[in-house]
């Protein structure tokens, strides 16, 4: 029975279409795969499900960039309002004397626009005074002493633009 079966000149053709069934059976199958790895989202079923899921995705996603970029604006308006810049310059005022050593001192506080202020303090052996003097755009109504003028110059130096 079998030999007559491969003696038959269909037999051939037989065995050709086969094969090319199943290699066609193996490319569905590989090509079903395919197509469930691009379709995206849980109730997907076909492109258009999975389109209409990115498109979502992506409207969020440019709503969370706005939402951002707003944020961060804001926060850079702050930042540049809040202090950027220190600088210390301890001194002796009574020099010659004795009295106070080297505990007063001047400070430069900055933001990035040159505002802020200088806290002065002189100390004695028997008081200390504290002055406090604003700066706006790097500059003084008041009189500026020489340490206090040198807090100012090296805290602007330290600012960076």
């Amino acid at each position: 029975m079998i030999s007559t079966l491969i003696s038959n000149p269909i037999f051939p053709i037989v065995i050709v279409l086969a094969v090319i069934t199943v290699v066609l059976l193996i490319m569905v199958i590989m090509m079903q795969l395919k197509l469930r790895r691009f379709l995206i989202g849980i109730d997907s079923k076909n492109i258009q499900d999975s389109l209409t899921s990115v498109g979502s995705d992506l409207k969020e996603l440019e709503q969370f960039r706005t939402e951002m970029e707003a944020y961060l604006n804001s926060v850079e308006s702050r930042l540049k309002k809040s202090v950027q810049s220190v600088h210390t310059v301890r001194f002796n005022p009574f020099q010659g004397q004795g009295a106070g050593g080297n505990q007063s001192f001047a400070t430069a506080f900055l933001n990035e626009h040159g505002d802020g202020v200088i806290v002065s303090s002189l100390y004695g052996r028997d008081h200390v005074s504290v002055y406090a003097k604003p700066i706006k755009n790097h500059l003084s109504e008041h009189e500026l002493s020489g340490e206090e003028k040198e807090a100012l110059a090296e805290a602007k130096k330290k600012l960076t633009f």
